[in-house]
């Protein structure tokens, strides 16, 4: 599948916008687009945003065997990748001119301008060394990737850390992340390229030209410089003539861009720093909102009050209590099934309807009558009688 190509219309729209020193996009000559830079869990992943152009980093370590015309330096590779995710243009599997050329510019930018301690990565001379991979995916293609690709390149470096190896000896010994914290890896300086697009024989320049703007330009000019203004390298591609002053021009206007960019960077690393300190184990249940039921914090639940007033008649008649105790003495409280000590008050456990039942059971017994004859005792009740002779 291949990119829609521009219109006639749309050439020439976009061409006399450039010309009155006008962009579609608002911004002008020398405007970048808004950067944005997050980072992930793991130590080395991160994602950058270019306007609309979005690529992501991942930096991983394992251990290898040096080069040997180098024994005690560590060895560094680069990956891009384009997808046809990122745009319809990217075929999957295929070796494009854009994917040569990215590959290019990003090795030259970090291994040739020599951003960090090679050194550094060496365990045993001649025997182990690590080796850093740093593989960049475009998610998001609008132009200018190159920038994108060298930002979060160098990002995901800076933020990258390596596990600790203790050596004893010609034994060595990897330690995890739990055992001992990861080392960062000696960075030096920041190689940031800066791209600037070329039209109308370089009568007219852009910085940071989007996919449209790309479509139409006749040159561009790759400069790679760090915040020293030292300049790692420096492309230009499209077969158009430059003059000495152009240059000069557009390496000083790196060089503001390439400060601006250093400082947002490690703005970036170090709030990223502050947070995993605050947060040591910076898991995804310490990122949930406060609030909810899954962080055991509930909000109080409001306490409604009364104000409830009685006067001492009220609590009396309330509580049943007898004229007769009412006097002197302090009121005694009746209730049922409660033993009570006092004069003129009675128990009461709760036992009225066991007595009701004993006198019935009573007055359902026949009475028995005793009489007494000289000796003899007659007990007689209705039915007969029994006599008890008395010795």
């Amino acid at each position: 599948m291949k990119d829609t190509p521009l219109s006639n219309c749309e050439r020439q729209f976009l061409l006399k916008t450039i010309e009155e020193r006008k962009r579609l996009d608002g911004r002008e000559t020398y405007d970048y687009r808004n950067i944005k830079i997050t980072f992930g869990v793991d130590y080395g992943f991160c994602m950058v945003d270019l306007g609309k152009t979005k690529v992501m980093s991942q930096v991983s370590c394992e251990l290898a065997t040096p080069k040997e015309t180098r024994p005690s330096e560590g060895m560094l590779f680069t990956t891009v990748e384009l997808s046809p995710m990122a745009s319809p243009a990217f075929e999957a599997n295929k070796q494009s001119e854009l994917l040569v050329k990215l590959n290019r510019q990003l090795e030259r930018c970090l291994r040739t301008s020599k951003c960090f301690d090679m050194e550094s990565l060496c365990i045993v001379s001649g025997e182990k060394v690590w080796r850093i991979n740093v593989d960049v995916h475009v998610l998001n293609h609008d132009g200018n990737l190159m920038d994108a690709v060298s930002i979060v390149a160098i990002t995901s470096l800076s933020h990258f850390r390596r596990p600790e190896v203790s050596i004893q000896g010609q034994e060595f010994t990897v330690h995890t992340a739990e055992e001992r914290d990861p080392i960062p890896l000696s960075i030096y300086h920041m190689p940031i390229s800066v791209s600037f697009a070329f039209f109308q024989q370089g009568s007219y320049l852009l910085v940071d030209p989007n996919d449209s703007e790309e479509k139409v330009m006749e040159g561009l000019l790759v400069i790679a410089m760090n915040k020293h203004r030292e300049i790692c390298f420096i492309q230009s591609s499209g077969g158009i003539m430059l003059l000495k002053k152009q240059v000069t021009r557009c390496s000083d206007i790196a060089s503001v861009k390439v400060l601006e960019i250093t400082e947002l960077i490690q703005k970036a690393l170090e709030k990223d720093r502050k947070a995993r300190k605050d947060d040591d184990k910076f898991s995804f249940a310490e990122s949930l909102p406060k609030e909810q039921i899954t962080a055991q914090k509930l909000k109080e639940a409001p306490l409604e009050k009364m104000d409830i007033q009685e006067t001492a008649s009220e609590i009396i008649n309330k509580a049943n209590i007898s004229p007769s105790t009412q006097g002197e003495h302090s009121p005694v409280l009746h209730a049922g099934g409660v033993g009570q000590v006092g004069e003129g008050i009675t128990s009461s456990w709760g036992l009225e309807e066991d007595i009701e039942e004993e006198g019935e059971m009573e007055e359902k017994t026949t009475v028995k009558k005793t009489k007494r004859k000289g000796d003899v005792i007659v007990i007689s009740d209705s039915e007969e009688e029994d006599i008890v002779v008395l010795n």
